[in-house]
């Protein structure tokens, strides 16, 4: 599978079925010593057209071994995490 039809895939949470967007929308973490992927940084989606302002938004962190599925159309994951930190590898 090439990396542009990944990123065309939406990312949904199992756990309440919130959607994250398309993975085209988050920020790739690897580890730059073994190359490894770690996960991605998202924002979570807001509820309301005018909370969509990223500034007052804490990121999110989907962990690769979080992912449970990749489909035709969509990416399925258990849980992203707002307390860890992510920051290692970008």
């Amino acid at each position: 599978m090439l990396l542009s039809e990944l990123a065309e895939k939406e990312l949904i949470q199992v756990k309440d079925g919130a959607r994250y967007g398309k993975l085209a929308d988050t920020e790739l973490l690897f580890n730059p010593t073994n190359g490894k992927i770690e996960g991605f940084e998202v924002y979570p989606k807001s509820a309301s057209f005018f909370q969509a302002n990223k500034a007052n938004k804490k990121k999110e962190f989907i962990s690769w071994e979080e992912i449970i599925l990749i489909g035709k159309d969509r990416i399925l994951f258990n849980e992203a995490d707002s307390s860890g930190d992510s920051s290692v590898y970008s």
